[in-house]
């Protein structure tokens, strides 16, 4: 802030008013859902942390990537695009692209792991059975180390960072390569590795996967654990995978292609509320793990029921009128069976229960010893007569 450079066209928005309160408005809702979502699935998997299975290192890993894109982006994307100009300077505009390089080839990166892990425990039980812990932690931390050098290369002079086309917000200079043989390499190196391997890599492992899973009820039986739980939680962790990586290759792709329109084609022609719109669509892949593995996997959410209600039971405690609620509660109930436990059969009650309703003068309680009564039948008709007047009474006449 204070540069120079804040005043300069490339930080001014090159979209209508408008467009821009639009964004402003889509990242709030997405920073909101993605704060959340995250949050609460890592919450979930540290306290089933003992539990986890491999495979599942890859989605906390994808969720950390998630809230780590959230809070270093949405923070300075979103009063930009609502005050329609790039706030943050220059040596900010830098920082912003890099974060938004790294956190977005780490979870790319990450979903590719993802898959080829899947398809080792699927279609090459005898290997993948033996892939443990661990090893998905090893394999984490290389998903960071590769994605860092794309992100850290144009802070080396291997590529460069400048502001979007739109205007308020940075990311790679697609048009650079027009200009600069190394900004052309790096943009070559990262539209191969960093996209096109990924996503072949990806479609052939759940292909691989798809073909084993229906070759035939035997090979099924044979590649999946012999256990039926795990069974289960192997074929249910390949098909929220997919989900997740047809969401996240869903959002990107439309930002891959007009980048690389830019990058090799004529730039001039890119409009830039088609690049402001694709940016909303990458951006909302951080909302995209969470939902997924919150709403469809069990085990999640039973975790996250049981931590909620925990919460509801400790709020409630910890509420000021719950103590009195629970006496007065209490008193009625009391109240309600004393009431009920001293009526007799005509209805009455005992003289201890009026004497409730008594003052502390004694001479205005005024108490009716209830009187019990009893039906004689003789003959065709029956009278009624007290309890004490039974014993002078035939017994069979008793009713």
């Amino acid at each position: 802030m204070g540069n120079a450079s804040d005043t300069s066209a490339v930080f001014t928005s090159t979209i209508s008013k408008e467009h821009d309160i639009l964004m402003g408005s889509l990242y709030s809702i997405f920073c909101i859902m993605s704060l959340l979502g995250n949050c609460i699935l890592l919450l979930v998997a540290y306290h089933k942390r003992s539990t986890l299975k491999p495979a599942e290192f890859f989605i906390i890993n994808l969720s950390i990537s998630d809230l780590g894109m959230t809070l270093s982006l949405f923070p300075l994307a979103i009063p930009s695009a609502f005050s329609h100009r790039w706030l943050f300077g220059e040596i900010t505009c830098q920082l912003y692209a890099m974060c938004g390089v790294l956190f977005g080839l780490c979870s790319l990166t990450n979903l590719t792991a993802l898959s080829l892990v899947c398809c080792l425990k699927v279609c090459i039980p005898n290997h993948g059975n033996k892939f443990s812990s661990s090893h998905a932690r090893l394999l984490v931390v290389g998903v960071w180390c590769y994605a860092s050098v794309f992100a850290v290369g144009p802070l080396a002079q291997w590529g460069h960072y400048s502001p979007e086309p739109y205007g308020t917000a940075c990311c790679i200079d697609w048009q650079a390569p027009n200009h600069k043989l190394s900004a052309l390499s790096y943009i070559v190196c990262l539209f191969i590795f960093c996209y096109a391997l990924p996503c072949t890599i990806i479609f052939l492992s759940y292909t691989f996967i798809l073909l084993t899973v229906r070759g035939s009820r035997q090979a099924v039986q044979q590649h999946v654990s012999l256990q039926t739980k795990t069974t289960n939680a192997h074929a249910l962790i390949v098909k929220l995978s997919v989900a997740v990586c047809i969401g996240f290759l869903g959002a990107w792709t439309p930002y891959a292609a007009l980048a690389m329109w830019a990058a090799f084609g004529d730039a001039t022609q890119v409009p830039p509320a088609g690049f402001a719109l694709a940016a909303v669509f990458a951006k909302s892949s951080t909302i995209y793990n969470p939902m997924v593995y919150l709403l469809c996997k069990p085990n999640f959410r039973e975790c996250l029921y049981r931590d909620t209600s925990m919460l509801r039971q400790m709020i409630y405690r910890g509420s000021p009128q719950s103590e009195p609620k629970e006496r007065f509660g209490s008193t009625l109930q009391r109240n309600k069976d004393v009431s009920i436990s001293t009526r007799f059969s005509n209805g009455q009650q005992e003289g201890y229960g009026s004497c409730l309703q008594c003052t502390d003068n004694t001479s205005l309680c005024h108490v009716t010893t209830p009187q019990r009564t009893a039906c004689i039948l003789t003959g065709s008709t029956y009278t009624e007569v007290t309890v004490s007047q039974l014993s002078a009474k035939p017994q069979a006449d008793f009713l």
